[in-house]
């Protein structure tokens, strides 16, 4: 068996130490920014209704317990009850507004005019974790204010405007399933 040379295992050593400290410094870079937004997950999952009942509900897919979203639908949901519902690999057609808990706004579809008047296509399995949970819930029809905690977002990664470890608000309306694949 040869002997790696001196350099080849320093270097090697080198790169997984500095892996190592940019998630230890990105986890402590934002430690405020992400503090402040696991308090206002809270503070939006303790919001009532004037009548006292919660305002969102707690949404928990059945194939990762351990996420979640806070969901809250603006229709009557008897109204669309009857409707198609998309899977993981249907192409729906939505209008939505996303914004930080700041409230500022870093993307939407009401620009767009490809598939329609402010419709964004997409595939159901081509959109973030907290996407995914809330569009297997939702019938064509409904609309729907989520609350996507960063880990069924984009996690601890840099996205510009969307800082590591970021809640996300979104309003969505699922306009239509354009391609509905069976299971």
């Amino acid at each position: 068996m040869k002997k790696l040379p001196i350099f080849f295992v320093s270097a090697i050593m080198l790169i997984i130490a500095a892996c190592g400290d940019d998630e230890g410094n990105v986890w402590k870079d934002y430690e405020g920014w992400r503090e402040a937004n696991e308090a206002w997950i809270l503070e939006q999952a303790s919001r009532t209704n004037p009548d006292g009942t919660p305002y969102y509900s707690k949404v928990t897919p059945k194939w990762d317990p351990s996420q979640y979203i806070l969901l809250h639908y603006f229709n009557d949901r008897s109204e669309t009850a009857g409707n198609l519902t998309p899977m993981l690999t249907s192409t729906v057609d939505v209008k939505y507004i996303g914004r930080l808990y700041t409230d500022e706004v870093f993307d939407s579809s009401y620009t767009l005019t490809k598939w329609g008047d402010s419709i964004y296509r997409t595939k159901c399995s081509n959109v973030i974790q907290g996407w995914q949970i809330a569009l297997e819930k939702m019938h064509v029809g409904d609309s729907v204010e989520m609350i996507i905690p960063y880990k069924s977002a984009y996690g601890a990664a840099d996205n510009g405007i969307i800082k590591p470890y970021s809640a996300l608000r979104f309003n969505v309306k699922l306009v239509d399933i354009y391609a509905f694949e069976k299971k």
